[in-house]
């Protein structure tokens, strides 16, 4: 049986110890993406299911100080051509 010398151990500690990082690195990777989460304070995209008495206005009313304000950016997120919404319609609010 052949006795490494120095160098050669040395050099296999080196390469062990490379494969190591790079697998710590991996599962540090891994690890982050999956448990890393959006740091803008944003929460996931609401819905609203229209109901049979609602109204643009109503609708706005609930979460705008002023409803015009709530009733144009539920229409440009929405993109209605107008004002005019039915039940059952899923609307994504602002």
């Amino acid at each position: 049986m052949r006795r490494l010398d120095s160098e050669q151990v040395f050099v296999h500690y080196v390469e062990h110890m490379f494969v190591r990082t790079l697998l710590i690195l991996a599962v540090t990777v891994f690890l982050w993406a999956t448990f890393a989460r959006s740091s803008d304070a944003s929460r996931p995209e609401g819905r609203y299911v229209v109901q049979p008495a609602d109204t643009l206005w109503s609708i706005a009313a609930t979460r705008y100080a002023d409803p015009r304000e709530g009733v144009y950016e539920l229409r440009v997120r929405n993109r209605l051509a107008g004002t005019t919404i039915v039940p059952r319609q899923v609307l994504v609010p602002p």
